[in-house]
């Protein structure tokens, strides 16, 4: 699957939800509505970055995008662990 395919398919959907389940990225839907518009920004911004060549490379865009809000929200003074981050790899 090429860039442009996969372009294609991520913009024939017309919610997070169905990107996410595309992916195989497991989410908690109370996070998505809340920070819909922030995930989506930083997977579109992965994707012009990175340029993903196949699935699996626009996947990783899409756990990085997910794993960096979840991330965000933690206080940074503390060294917490990532919470209600499904599809984080570091744990």
């Amino acid at each position: 699957m090429s860039l442009a395919d996969i372009q294609k398919t991520i913009a024939s959907f017309s919610t997070m939800e169905e990107v996410l389940d595309y992916f195989d990225v497991e989410f908690d839907s109370r996070f998505v509505d809340e920070f819909r518009m922030p995930l989506a920004k930083r997977f579109n911004g992965y994707l012009i970055m990175e340029k993903p060549e196949d699935w699996f490379a626009a996947r990783r865009a899409l756990r990085n995008a997910y794993c960096k809000i979840q991330h965000g929200r933690l206080d940074p003074h503390t060294r917490s662990a990532c919470r209600g981050c499904t599809s984080c790899i570091r744990r």
